[in-house]
């Protein structure tokens, strides 16, 4: 703790002589888990370096007294400013160096030395600068709070004298110490000989002291501070029927607390209390009691009846620091944290406070019933808890050398079973198939392809249904509009999740194998641009968002220009893209050229050609004009004047006395957008184009146009009117080369008049909003077929759990990385090992192991496991038989499942569970509870069962719920029993279908 200090200023050695001392000092003191460091303001501590510096003691540099001033927020109660930056706001020196300036110098007046301990953390060892600053108080008088702080390296002993002093209690009066957390949650301090960073206090929480009375009592067994009185009245429910909050990606947690939570003889024990007198402080392997203490907290909580969720932070904190690998907020595996919890309970419980060494001994042909009983014993002589008198059970295992044919027999302890699923050689995809026909929707298929197949399996599969070839086929994952990924014929299917969108695209014959052949296959974005004014520069920019699906199309080369690539892009998407109306056009064109006009006559006009247009700053990427010509348009620049108005957000309307800008052509479309394409696809024909770079002028009739009679006015505003509705017949979209992500635009060709596409054969046609809304149908391009593939349900594999267990138990042999040393050959061997179960413990944990990891492969198998609620029957395959010599029976009943929903990279985990007391069965979903019937519960879905043996399954005492259906708790809190984890693993292509 921070202390004042007031030290008389001592006569000090030479400026040389401090300078040298102190830098010698911080060179020779390194961090060391309990030192003492003192923080020290930058500007004095800078002040004195030049001081010494200077070597003359009546330099205007004088430091004067260490002043701290700047590092406190007020100085009233000496509060250390949040934030502060090492070697900006402050320095830190050693106690022996603060000492010699302290005796030096002196200090300001009543202010503290901001002492600081070394502190050693779990990855590093560093000074702290913010210590704990938590709230003390007496059980007696819980109003009279103080404030102090400590640091984490102080030990709980610490925090009991400070408060024996700070509340007057008698010297050598009996005293204990309890942690309050929040309003619900508080743990008893129990080993004073822990630093306050061990002990989990951290800053905002409270250390309540209490006294022993003289009769030898505790004014309580646990402070009355957990809830108001109005709130333990304001709810009963039934006990063990409460939800756990999700602490941000907890549900792992939540799913395995849950099912131990209703394992009858695990939750009793803490219950009852009777992990109080088993609590094994000094177990090496354990976690000093602390996760036992922690999960009694929760469990208790949990079985009030009083609450209708719990926040396990305490818990989760707990389990943070004695296994790292859970520490933050990430997704972890149900059944990792479960086995971790099992193995801190039991070393937190263990009756064997010091275990002994013990030789394991072979079996060497003795009987295995004399050989199991010394190995259980031996077991029971280092691990004796609970956990081991409810969880364990014991393996046989059989090893057979491959040379000398030796046989090793021992028998093992057991938590849980891992039993392996069968695993199916072929997977069932769904894919969209892309007909190189355009008016031809796109036809989902359902097929059956080889787990370790290629990209060319699932090619042949499809070209079976459609009757193309598989050298047609080009198949991509289409993520966010865009390619996620175009794969190769020779890549694995393993790299392809189920709830990717695949995509398989048929181009034209020998297209795809023809990397450098006449044709290129392109990779087709649909762009729209929006338009936003940069209000600092004045100028105009746009932007562009990706909508739609993505085209794969073969392209010959030679038709690579903007022109002819405008055509085929517009054939390719000839379903959903109508062409607007020339008529329509027409008209719009003639609104627009009156109000061009503004009412005033050809003849008024001095320049029409400068006069300023609407503005409809298409030309945000444009840089030029071109021409319509199928060989490739040419680039032509448009004038000084132009550009510059253009800049200003302005187009300038283009007469066709310019010579330098083409009839037919606007200059706002100069380097994105084509000529209009034929009438109906908004592009010129070509005798319209020689009509518009001609000049000529139109008369009124045809009579007069043969005998040449048009008067010289109107031929010159038929010609204006048609050449700006010639100008106003724009491109549908412009093409742009982009890269993979369809963002970045690439480079063109020479001259910009043809797309070069060696190295990126990506392009993007951008549309105006107004255009797309016109021309563009979104439902017809959402549009899909399903083939009958499709309409016949899948037919999941079901496999019965007998079937998993025979598999544990089939002989195998040894991987490389685990090889058998074989004591007669004298080496390591591949041998043949056979797992049989010899003995079942109260409880036992089935482990599915649907997360399945190889060399070339990772996936989780989502088979139905069929498993029994009652009478799962053990005895055909238990060595260890019953009923005669009076052994236990081997017959269970369902009690918990933890499920999970999802695939490798994420899920959703919740658990079923039957309430011990009235053996009603809930779904817990985090906080959210809910009835569940029977029916339910055998789902691909499950992950862990818990099954209890039918000789030890106490009768339920209370009578099951009336109304089953109804939420157990508040409707506020339940919602309906929905597989929440399902819907968020599923993944669909959003299109709508025929």
């Amino acid at each position: 703790m921070a202390a004042t200090t007031s030290a008389a200023v001592t006569e000090s050695p030479g400026l040389e002589t401090q300078r040298k001392e102190i830098e010698s000092l911080l060179q020779e003191h390194e961090l060391c888990a309990g030192d003492t460091w003192y923080l020290v303001e930058r500007r004095w501590y800078e002040q004195w370096k030049e001081y010494v510096v200077t070597g003359d003691q009546n330099s205007s540099s004088f430091p004067g007294q260490i002043d701290n001033t700047e590092l406190f927020e007020e100085l009233d109660s000496y509060h250390l400013k949040e934030r502060l930056v090492e070697n900006e706001d402050f320095v830190l020196i050693p106690a022996e160096a603060w000492r010699n300036l302290l005796a030096w110098y002196g200090m300001v007046d009543d202010q503290p030395a901001l002492e600081r301990k070394v502190v050693d953390l779990p990855s590093t060892v560093k000074i702290e600068v913010y210590p704990v600053e938590i709230f003390l108080c007496l059980h007696s008088n819980m109003e009279n709070v103080v404030t102090a702080q400590f640091s984490r390296a102080d030990h709980i002993h610490t925090i009991q004298k400070v408060m024996m002093k700070q509340f007057d209690v008698v010297e050598g009066a009996e005293t204990r110490l309890w942690m309050k957390s929040s309003d619900t949650c508080c743990e008893r301090l129990r080993n004073v000989n822990v630093n306050v960073l061990d002990s989990s206090l951290s800053s905002g929480m409270t250390v309540i002291m209490e006294m022993r009375n003289e009769d030898g009592t505790w004014p309580s067994s646990r402070p009355q501070i957990m809830n108001s009185v109005e709130e333990q009245e304001s709810y009963r429910g039934q006990p063990g029927v409460c939800g756990l909050t999700n602490l941000g990606n907890t549900c792992f947690m939540n799913s395995a607390l849950q099912c131990l939570s209703n394992t009858p003889p695990l939750t009793e024990y803490f219950l009852q209390s009777a992990y109080l007198e088993e609590l094994n402080f000094t177990n090496p392997l354990g976690m000093k009691g602390e996760i036992a203490e922690a999960y009694a907290d929760v469990i208790k909580q949990m079985w009030s009846g009083r609450h209708y969720s719990v926040v396990p932070r305490l818990f989760k904190t707990k389990v943070g620091h004695f296994a790292s690998q859970f520490l933050g907020y990430q997704q972890h595996d149900s059944q990792e944290l479960l086995s971790f919890l099992l193995d801190g309970l039991h070393e937190d419980l263990n009756r064997v406070k010091n275990k002994e060494y013990i030789e394991l001994r072979d079996a060497d042909g003795r009987p295995d019933q004399e050989v199991a009983e010394e190995a259980w014993h031996n077991h029971q002589r280092r691990n004796n808890s609970v956990i081991v008198d409810t969880f364990h059970g014991l393996f046989k295992s059989t090893l057979v050398c491959p040379e000398c044919r030796k046989v090793s027999v021992t028998f093992d302890p057991f938590c849980y079973l891992s039993v392996p699923l069968p695993v199916s050689k072929d997977r069932v995809m769904e894919v969209f198939f892309v007909y190189l026909d355009p008016v031809a929707k796109p036809v989902q298929h359902r097929l059956v392809v080889p787990k370790a197949g290629k990209v060319f399996d699932l090619c042949s599969a499809l070209s079976e249904m459609t009757n193309v070839s598989v050298n047609q086929m080009v198949v991509a994952d289409v993520f966010n509009h865009r390619f996620y990924k175009i794969y190769h014929a020779d890549e694995s299917l393993s790299c392809i999740l189920d709830r990717d969108d695949i995509f398989v695209y048929e181009l034209s014959s020998g297209s795809v194998e023809e990397e450098e052949g006449d044709e290129v296959v392109l990779a087709l974005y649909l762009r729209e641009r929006s338009h936003y004014r940069d209000s600092g520069s004045g100028s105009s920019s746009c932007g562009t968002s990706l909508f739609g699906h993505p085209l794969l199309m073969a392209v010959p080369r030679v038709q690579c220009s903007r022109n002819a690539l405008y055509h085929l892009f517009l054939q390719r998407l000839a379903r959903y893209v109508r062409p607007p109306d020339p008529s329509e056009e027409d008209e719009d064109d003639e609104e627009l050229y009156k109000i061009q006009t503004n009412g005033v006559s050809d003849d008024d006009g001095e320049d029409n050609g400068m006069r300023p247009g609407p503005f409809t700053r298409d030309d945000c990427c444009d840089g030029g004009q071109w021409d319509g010509q199928a060989d490739g348009p040419a680039v032509t620049q448009t004038q000084p004047e132009q550009a510059q108005t253009q800049e200003s957000g302005k187009q300038a309307q283009a007469e066709g006395a310019s010579g330098e800008v083409r009839a037919g052509c606007s200059t706002k479309d100069s380097a994105s957008a084509s000529c209009s394409a034929g009438a109906s696809a908004g592009v010129p024909t070509n005798s319209q184009q020689g009509a518009g770079l001609q000049q000529q002028q139109p008369c009124h009739t045809e009579e007069e146009e043969e005998k040449g009679e048009c008067p010289p006015q109107t031929n010159e505003r038929q010609a204006k009117r048609k050449g700006y509705q010639a100008r106003r017949r724009k491109l549908l979209f412009s093409i742009h080369a982009v890269n993979s992500n369809g963002t970045t635009e690439r480079g063109m060709g020479e001259d910009g008049s043809a797309f070069s596409f060696s190295s990126q054969p990506y392009v993007a046609i951008d549309w105006d909003p107004d255009m797309k809304k016109k021309c563009y149908n979104e439902n017809e391009a959402e549009k899909y077929v399903k083939h009958q593939s499709m309409e016949v349900p899948h037919q999941q594999t079901t496999v019965q759990l007998q079937e998993c267990i025979e598999l544990f138990t089939t002989v195998e042999i040894l991987e490389e990385e685990n090889p058998w040393y074989c004591p007669i050959c004298k080496k390591h061997q591949l041998a043949t090992k056979k797992l049989d179960l010899w003995s079942l413990p109260e409880v036992l944990i089935i482990h599915l192991k649907r997360f399945s990891y190889t060399k070339y492969s990772r996936e989780k198998l989502d088979i139905i496991v069929d498993f029994p609620l009652r009478h799962l029957d053990f005895s055909g395959c238990l060595l260890r038989k019953t009923g005669t010599n009076g052994e236990p029976p081997s017959r269970y009943d369902l009690i918990a499942v933890s499920n999970h929903y999802g695939g490798l990279r994420d899920g959703h985990y919740t658990s079923y569970a039957r309430n011990k007391d009235n053996g009603q069965w809930y779904y817990f979903d985090d906080n959210k509870v809910t009835y569940a019937r029977e029916e339910q519960i055998v789902t691909n879905a499950a992950y862990l069962l818990f099954y209890h043996r039918q000789d030890k399954i106490r009768q339920p005492t209370l009578p099951p719920p009336s109304d089953s259906s109804s939420s157990p708790t508040q409707p506020a809190n339940v919602t309906s029993h929905k597989h929440d984890g399902m819907e968020r693993a599923i993944s669909c292509v959003n299109m709508e279908t025929d």
